[in-house]
């Protein structure tokens, strides 16, 4: 049997209880990734010249449609879990049990900031130059989430740095 030299335990849980709230740890992942990505952008967008209070102007945009674009994915790829035989459709609004799809996200993200920057002017080629950078450290920051929820983790492996689940 070979003892690993080094391991990264996967986590009891994924929800941390703050009085009758519940903490999730994917939420609070995805949430960091977001102002990080923010931070970036607004320094990138100053450094060619744009104001960075715009980049919070399509930030209000471009975010609450990348929620709905992930889990529109989600809910298109993986119909059976909310719309089969004794499923609730309704349950397909219950976010907070999880499900959502990257690409929806990035897709509803980059249609909510197209008609941001339509509505105020802005090239969307010029800003997709500033937020590109950003969005992959976002990406990176939230697929800890994963790691918390225990899942998206991929196949056995006798690695070191293995994640044991």
């Amino acid at each position: 049997m070979t003892i690993p030299m080094a391991q990264l335990p996967s986590p009891s849980t994924g929800v941390w209880k703050l009085g009758p709230l519940p903490l999730r740890a994917y939420a609070l992942c995805i949430a960091l990734g977001i102002v990080v990505a923010v931070v970036l952008t607004q320094r990138r967008w100053k450094n060619r010249g744009g104001d960075p209070e715009q980049v919070i102007t399509i930030v209000v945009w471009a975010v609450p449609f990348g929620i709905v674009g992930a889990r529109v994915y989600h809910l298109i790829t993986d119909p059976e879990l909310y719309f089969s035989r004794g499923k609730h459709p309704l349950q397909a609004l219950e976010i907070w049990h999880g499900g959502l799809g990257i690409w929806g996200g990035v897709a509803g993200g980059a249609l909510g900031a197209l008609i941001a920057c339509r509505r105020h002017n802005i090239s969307l080629v010029r800003f997709a130059g500033a937020v590109a950078p950003g969005l992959a450290v976002a990406q990176a920051i939230g697929r800890w989430g994963n790691y918390f929820n225990q899942e998206l983790y991929g196949g056995r492996s006798s690695l070191p740095w293995a994640v044991r689940i």
